[in-house]
């Protein structure tokens, strides 16, 4: 594993970690600056603004690390994150915590640069292996943050702010100290003699278009992610009537799942199977777990359903493989800045939208939204290989045009 593999990994797992340390402790926090009633209110708008400056500034980012090269932008996300967690560590006003965050969400670049840095020293065949465990090392950062925020929260609601913007700083120092300066787009278009403008530039329309379909699927299949994510806990409750000790056994049992499916499986079937069947499976992995959810009274049942749920997680590095892949070395920033923007877009409308679904059909039947999210599922594959059989159909016309017209040419 060479230096930035290594960095772009424990870059992602600090920055995660550092995310889910406040996770426990901003409703505690938020107690102290509003009345009570409007706490969960001010929950989701601050969870909302951030995602908003994500969708707004990562493709920026994204494009100002191809420009400038991945170390000094991702030094000013880096710091921008400190000054955003120290801030949050001595808030006294609710307007800090808004603020806080925005100036997060702004500088939140470290999750695209991490992304290039994959695409940028990793060959096509270990692409998806590689997207994998930077999807691995996120999750696990999620796991442990919340677990050791919970435990020093307990002691004041501003410490775990404090201990995020500790984590941000030593990931500061490390990549100043260990992040080899890598040459920016326009140093390595000088040796080359290319026009700067031919190639930062570029619109991003220019960048989508060729893999449109592919992060039609991508934003798609984000979105229907969002259904466990959103109603996990309210589906396990009414079904099962489970306490939250329950509920969150079975979500650290489906992090550690997703962890090892996408750290290990993901990355093993990538040498044997191209990326494209990697993700059909994986939709197929999640429709089965959609709609054994919808279904199951048994308890036991979980299990298996839990386990389909983190094999159709190997669908996302197959596809942020493949579409990387399919794009040039010189927009890989923009790229995934697009797919960060994407992601966040899924994460601010996917939660209030199945939430208000659920609760409008919980009483008919609380399986109904597990029921719409495999059929989306099944939509996409129709969609998938109805373009395929189109692609290959056009691909043979041209084909035998080709040998017609060097057959006159004989």
């Amino acid at each position: 594993m060479n230096r930035y593999i290594t960095i772009a990994l424990l870059i992602t797992f600090l920055d995660a970690t550092g995310m889910g340390l406040i996770m426990p402790v901003l409703p505690t926090l938020l107690e102290e600056f509003s009345v009570k009633d409007s706490i969960a209110t001010h929950y989701g708008l601050i969870l909302a603004l951030y995602a908003l400056m994500q969708v707004v500034f990562a493709p920026i980012l994204g494009q100002l690390s191809d420009k400038y090269g991945r170390k000094p932008i991702l030094i000013l996300s880096l710091i921008g994150a400190i000054c955003d967690y120290t801030l949050l560590s001595f808030s006294s006003a609710l307007w800090m915590l808004y603020l806080g965050r925005m100036v997060a969400g702004i500088s939140a670049a470290t999750g695209a640069i991490a992304a290039s840095m994959i695409a940028d020293h990793t060959n096509a065949a270990e692409r998806t292996k590689w997207f994998g465990r930077l999807g691995a090392a996120f999750g696990a950062g999620l796991i442990a943050g919340p677990a050791i925020g919970g435990f020093i929260g307990q002691y004041s609601a501003h410490l775990p702010f404090a201990a995020a913007a500790i984590l941000n700083a030593l990931a500061l120092i490390m990549v100043i100290l260990r992040f080899p300066k890598t040459p920016s787009q326009k140093a390595e278009q000088d040796l080359l003699e290319i026009p700067q403008s031919d190639i930062s530039n570029t619109p991003f329309r220019q960048i989508i278009k060729p893999v449109l379909l592919l992060l039609t699927l991508f934003f798609t299949v984000q979105l229907i992610g969002q259904v466990p994510a959103t109603i996990w806990v309210l589906f396990t409750e009414y079904r099962f009537d489970w306490n939250t000790f329950n509920i969150g056994l079975s979500l650290a049992g489906l992090g550690l799942m997703h962890i090892i499916f996408q750290a290990f499986i993901a990355g093993y079937m990538a040498t044997r199977w191209k990326n494209e069947t990697i993700f059909v499976l994986g939709f197929i992995l999640d429709t089965s777990a959609f709609l054994l959810l919808a279904f199951i009274n048994n308890v036991w049942l979980l299990l298996p359903a839990l386990v389909l749920l983190a094999g159709g997680g190997m669908a996302l590095p197959a596809l942020q493989g493949l579409i990387s892949v399919k794009t040039a070395k010189e927009h890989q920033g923009k790229l995934q800045g697009i797919i960060v923007s994407l992601t966040n877009i899924t994460g601010i409308i996917g939660p209030p939208l199945f939430a208000i679904i659920y609760a409008k059909t919980v009483t008919l039947w609380d399986g109904t939204l597990w029921i719409i999210g495999a059929s989306l599922y099944s939509l996409l594959l129709m969609l998938y290989f109805l373009y395929q059989k189109i692609n290959r159909k056009e691909e043979y016309t041209l084909m035998n045009n080709i040998h017609r017209n060097v057959n006159l040419d004989k």
